[in-house]
């Protein structure tokens, strides 16, 4: 179980936080609990150091009223007990990136103490917290990573249909049953790296060997996820030769 710990010596902010939190994780189940709701840093640090280094995460007031501390240096000493943190800062202004440097943190969130928004930021927040920790318990094998403009998506290989060549030279469309993504890439590089769990049954597709659904070869067509993709005669060989159990 992964602990929880907030720091802000505004109380009623705190436990607005904290239960919003608490909601959250009894409505998701998720593995995870509150180890300390603080209004004191020192408070805090006593509760990581307890832990042993035990993977934390951390909501930290920026503006502490703290003669040794302020949100910064604080993060900076949990980084010290708990070198993989999951940093998020609360505050009341809106840019704090260029600080979080200055620190040398990496931070994964900042939320902006606004009332009429502050139940939804916290929630979304931990739902994508949640969202990186199963990512990174798969198997990397099981996952397709791919860059779109200066984000990394990282996409389980489970989700997506198929590949097929984007209007656009030297890219590639993604699509799984929700979405669609243009990236830069070949789908002979992605043959290549898929193996056989990805067919390659037209120069314009490659498609998810276990997601076919109806394959129509008078037609030229299959579909996958309830989407048509086209069939060339190299990919009928490629698919007789797959329900022949020789690929």
């Amino acid at each position: 179980m992964i602990g929880i710990y907030l720091c802000d010596d505004d109380s009623a902010a705190r436990l607005r936080i904290q239960g919003i939190l608490e909601r959250k994780i009894m409505i998701e189940d998720y593995d995870m609990s509150i180890v300390c709701s603080a209004s004191a840093p020192d408070l805090l640090l006593d509760a990581a150091a307890g832990r042993g280094g035990k993977r934390g995460i951390y909501f930290l007031d920026v503006d502490l009223r703290d003669d040794t501390w302020d949100g910064f240096l604080l993060g900076q000493e949990i980084r010290r007990l708990d070198p993989h943190a999951t940093l998020v800062y609360i505050t009341g202004y809106g840019e704090l990136a260029c600080r979080t440097f200055q620190y040398h943190l990496e931070v994964f969130d900042y939320i902006v103490k606004d009332p009429a928004r502050l139940e939804k930021s916290v929630s979304r927040c931990l739902e994508a917290i949640q969202a990186r920790l199963a990512a990174e318990q798969r198997d990397p094998e099981d996952i397709f990573t791919l860059r779109t403009g200066d984000t990394l998506r990282h996409i389980p290989l489970g989700d997506i249909l198929f590949f097929e060549t984007a209007p656009t030279p030297h890219h590639v469309l993604l699509h799984t049953a929700g979405c669609r993504v243009d990236f830069l890439g070949s789908l002979n590089e992605l043959e290549q790296r898929l193996g056989g769990r990805f067919l390659r049954v037209h120069r314009a597709y490659l498609v998810a060997a276990d997601r076919i659904e109806e394959v129509d070869l008078k037609r030229n067509r299959l579909k996958v996820g309830g989407r048509e993709c086209l069939v060339s005669r190299a990919g009928k060989a490629v698919l007789r030769r797959k329900l022949a159990g020789e690929v």
